[in-house]
Formats: structure tokens, sequence, C-alpha cells
């Protein structure tokens, strides 16, 4: 099939790969002429494993193009896969102005049109989007043109595996025309039986931010009961596996940090608040979750705080990740920009290492006081601490003993709970976690260390 991909970020260009590889014909199309340039040079602008490859066959076999013109990319294509960004407004809910405009274009160029064609949103965003571009095209005077929701569900970092093998997919449509074009476009992804769910394009729309909200409340909840564990002494890894052990509970989502970040779960919780909050039905639970994740990151800030008295001026504070998840250098709304801010604010310098996120972290930090180190060991020398934002594997087993020597003090701030606390201690650190004990070396032990 024939196929458009408009817009080319993590959703877009994973989604164009991968459609490529199933032997459809792609054409990307993007405004952005830096991106753009990127691309038609044969290189991909995102870091996502497994990309690169896909990216490079389905380019060279020929399935897979880049281009500015979206009227070439219409003419030339059935289906219109629409992957625009839908960022929050000051109000929290979803700014459609991209999705609207491409949609405003797109009625032009379908003005009179003889062949069919099929928009498909698969940009996040709020219950009743796709009656709103029905209607646009009609006024744009476009004929023959459906509109379907087809919301994605993709983790960065597991995008590629994510869009190959998905879960389950969910397609949205008012009639069986639009069915009978997705259908066989989605059926080889699914070979193995997972489900294809058809419904009407709102329930399609709702489902997207569903999923993303009630993650996030898992996250939250684990986060809450994280810091009453830590108040009375409780073990929260032990609590953790014991519940999940539950089959009606299950094992992911379940582990405490310093609260959810990313491209998704802030703004789908924001956006489907404030759609809510419109529909005169507020959605209390959602509203608590949004307070309370903004609240774990300063909660982990204050550890830091009270262990120096708030003496933080000066300090050299090593880094160890900054995107706001492993295996994606996305940056959106990662706890790590909020922690590094305040510490900055109160004169504390920052060295930081990711394996992946440095470029993209210039954008936060651009005039402040932080400094990018080439390996995890160089951010740690002469260190007065070591903060884990991000839980690399990399960072899992390190030289225990070569960071004792090269950091000023051995005290380390995990926010992802990477490392066992009593082999911390063991090890004469100082580790603060989240939802365990706060542990102090032990003298004897940290001797023979």
């Amino acid at each position: 099939m024939q196929l458009a991909v408009v817009g080319t970020g993590y959703v877009g260009l994973v989604s164009a790969v991968c459609f490529a590889e199933m032997g459809n014909t792609v054409i990307g199309v993007d405004k952005d002429p830096e991106k753009l340039a990127c691309l038609q040079s044969g290189q991909i602008p995102i870091y996502e494993p497994g990309l690169e490859v896909l990216f490079s066959r389905n380019r060279e076999q020929g399935r897979l193009r880049f281009t500015h013109d979206l009227q070439e990319a219409v003419r030339e294509s059935r289906v219109v896969f629409l992957c625009l960004p839908t960022p929050p407004g000051e109000d929290g809910s979803a700014d459609l102005s991209h999705v609207m405009e491409v949609t405003r274009q797109l009625g032009e160029l379908l003005r009179d049109n003889a062949e069919h064609r099929l928009i498909v949103n698969k940009s996040t965003v709020p219950v009743g989007t796709a009656e709103r571009m029905r209607e646009m095209l009609r006024e744009q005077g476009a004929k023959n043109v459906d509109v379907a929701s087809n919301p994605e569900f993709l983790r960065e970092g597991f995008a590629v595996d994510d869009f190959l093998k998905p879960d389950r997919v969910v397609l949205g449509a008012e009639n069986e025309a639009a069915f009978r074009m997705l259908r066989p476009l989605y059926e080889p992804f699914v070979r193995q039986g997972n489900p294809i769910l058809e419904m009407d394009t709102r329930s399609a729309e709702v489902t997207k931010y569903a999923a993303n909200c009630y993650l996030a409340t898992r996250i939250t909840f684990m986060n809450e009961l994280a810091n009453y564990c830590e108040q009375i002494g409780a073990n929260v890894d032990l609590v953790r596996k014991g519940i999940g052990a539950d089959s009606r509970i299950g094992k992911r989502f379940l582990f405490p940090g310093i609260g959810y970040g990313g491209s998704c779960f802030p703004k789908d919780v924001k956006a489907l608040i404030h759609s809510a909050r419109e529909a005169g039905l507020p959605l209390r639970l959602l509203e608590t979750v949004d307070t309370l994740n903004a609240e774990q990151r300063l909660r982990f800030y204050r550890k830091i705080e009270r262990h120096f008295s708030g003496a933080l001026s000066g300090r050299l504070f090593a880094v160890w990740g900054l995107s706001f998840k492993p295996n994606t250098d996305d940056m959106r709304d990662a706890p790590s920009v909020t922690v590094i801010r305040m510490l900055l604010d109160q004169g504390a310098r920052i060295r930081a290492f990711d394996p992946a996120a440095m470029k993209q972290a210039e954008k936060y930090y651009l005039g402040q006081k932080i400094s990018y180190a080439p390996t995890m060991y160089a951010a740690l020398e002469n260190a007065d601490a070591l903060i884990i934002f991000t839980e690399w594997n990399e960072f899992r087993n390190p030289d225990f003993e070569c960071m004792r020597k090269i950091m000023k003090t051995p005290l380390i701030f995990d926010g992802r709970n990477v490392f066992d606390p009593d082999s911390l201690a063991r090890l004469g650190f100082t580790y603060y976690s989240v939802g365990r004990k706060t542990v102090l070396p032990s003298s004897a032990d940290a001797a023979e260390a």
C-alpha cells in the first residue's frame, strides 16, 4: 500500500519505518529543513534502539523516502497518517494547531478529489478531534475522504518492537470503508493473534488517554507508597514484589522513583483533566496524580537539601542520567530538568553524563552552570555527591572502589533505586534512595573495602 506519514518525530519516524518494513511504500513529510536534510542524507535525528537498521534497509530498497511537499505525498498515497505534536497549553489543554493546520491543507489538496483517501490521526488528541477534522475537510470542499483515529502505544526505547509486535491495535472509524483500508495494513503486525480492536473515533481517542493516565496513576500510587514506607521503616521493594505477584495487579509500572516524565504521561494527564473539566465532570483522581507527580520531584530535591543543611552553593554534584527514562535521548519533562534547575538556583555546580541525551540537555541548560563528562566516572571526579536520575543499564554494576577514590565524598542520591542499600553501606557509601531506609557507611566494613 502507498502511505504518507506527516510528521517525523518519535511516533512518525517509527511508524514510517515499520510500515515500510512490512512492504508498504512510505513517504515521510516534514517541514523542518534541518530534520528533513538529516533524513534525506540517511541519518536519523532521534535515538531509538533498533530503528537505524530498519531505516537504512528500507531507504536502500526504495520503500521509504522523505519530502517537504505535502501535495506530492498526498498525490501518491491512499492513506495519510498524521503524527503531529499536540503540546500542552498553559491551561493543560492539548494544542491542536498543528493537526488542524495540516487538516486544512489536506482539505484544499483534496478538493473535488475523485480517488478515495483516508486520513488517519495517530497524534494524541482530545475527544471529538476526528469530528472537527471532518468538519474542516468539508468546509474546504474535500470530497471522497474519510477520517479515522489510530492511537499509538509506543514506549520510547522499545518503540520498534512495540510497533512490529503490538499488544493490540486500536482503530477508530465511522464507516466500514475506513476499516477495510486499515485492517490489511495492520494484519501483518498481529499474526500471532493479538487483537485489532475496532470502535468509533471518540472511543479510540479516549482509549489512548485512558491507557497513559492509568499507567501514570500506578506510578504515582507506588511513589506515594514508597514515601509511606520511608516514613515507617518498611522496604518498598519487598512490598512491590508482594503486590506484583498478584495476577490481578501484575508486575509492571510498580517501580517507585522521582516521578514520571517524558512526552506522553505529563501531557496526557493534563489534557484529560482539562477535557473532563470542559465536559463538566472533573476527574479528581487524575488531578491528584498530576499534583503528586510534581511534589515527588520536590521531595527528592529536599533530601539533597536536608543532607547538606541547605548549604548547596559551590558544591559539585555528579549526575548519571538526564533522559526521562533509559534507551532514549528524550528530555521532555524529565525529572532531572526540574531537580537540576533547583540545584542551580541554589548555586550548585553540575557535571553530568548520559549515554544518549547530553546533546538534548544543552537545550535545557544553555548558559547555566552545567558541564558534561565524557564518561560516567569522569563525572565523579572530586564530586560532593552523585545523583542518579535515569536507570541506564551501564550504571547498575559500577566499580564502587573506583568511585570512592575519585569522589570527594562517597555519597549517592538514587532516584531510581538502582543499588542495594546494605551493599552500599558495606562499601562505605552514604546512600539515599526512594521508599527504602537511608543507609550510612559501616566503619568496619568501609575500612575493609
